[in-house]
């Protein structure tokens, strides 16, 4: 298990061959610890901006050598958005290190926890804040899921639905509520009136009756979200709601 000062030299040794790495334009600190919300169980996040994209994958590969040379790596994986490139490594003592590169122009802040070290970034663009419609429309894309895995006798994959539907709706009144949605990062400060209630949302085996009890508690919690964004919604999607779940128990009841 690594320790804090691991964490802190394998970040210190990269930052430092960052800033002397001339294809390397900016370095930002990322995560928790460029808003001070680092503790015991916090990885490494860094970003950089590289000059010329087409050096990116030559940077990419030096970096993922060094990772593998200098801080024991035993594995990475690469996430991709947009022009950005995440590449994540598991350290042998478990710490995890995110490495994020991007072409120069496109070097800038995406989310609030970006915290400029060295070298230049852009400004962040202006974007219109988004409701919490479309994760209340992937938690019922999702219900509609459960039923039909459960009238095909298909338990792991029902259970599967129901958590993507519930987790999608806890995501919901993070948005709502002005709390961080993705990754389950703000379900923990939701207030107790939205989570207690979901705790009856676990299933606790795997079996049709474990499934659909857990279901009502999904579609009626789904309900109450929505009268809490949009009334006229909620009283468009009660009817399909209340058949969907109806439709559930029958499958199992034959």
């Amino acid at each position: 298990m690594y320790t804090p000062d691991d964490r802190e030299r394998v970040r210190a040794d990269l930052i430092a061959a960052a800033r002397v790495d001339p294809r390397i334009g900016g370095g930002a600190l990322t995560g928790s610890a460029s808003v001070g919300r680092e503790d015991r169980w916090s990885d490494i996040d860094l970003a950089f901006g590289v000059v010329d994209r087409s050096l990116i994958q030559a940077v990419l590969e030096e970096w993922t050598a060094r990772m593998y040379e200098r801080h024991g790596a035993v594995h990475h994986v690469d996430v991709r958005s947009g022009t950005w490139i995440y590449r994540v490594f598991l350290l042998a003592n478990s710490l995890q290190v995110d490495v994020a590169l991007a072409p120069q122009t496109d070097f800038r802040a995406k989310a609030p926890t970006f915290r400029l070290l060295f070298g230049r970034a852009g400004q962040q663009p202006s974007a219109e804040p988004r409701g919490n419609e479309d994760l209340l429309g992937y938690a019922w894309l999702y219900a509609l899921h459960v039923r039909s895995a459960v009238a095909r006798g298909k338990l792991w994959q029902a259970e599967y639905m129901l958590g993507a539907a519930r987790d999608s709706l806890l995501a919901a009144a993070c948005r709502r509520l002005g709390l961080p949605a993705s990754e389950g990062r703000g379900m923990d400060q939701l207030p107790r009136e939205v989570t207690d209630p979901l705790r009856a949302a676990l299933v606790t085996h795997l079996e049709p009756e474990e499934i659909v009890r857990a279901f009502g508690v999904v579609i009626d919690r789904l309900g109450a979200e929505i009268r809490e964004t949009d009334t006229a919604l909620a009283t468009r999607l009660g009817p399909a709601l209340r058949d969907l779940l109806a439709s559930t128990r029958a499958a199992v009841a034959v």
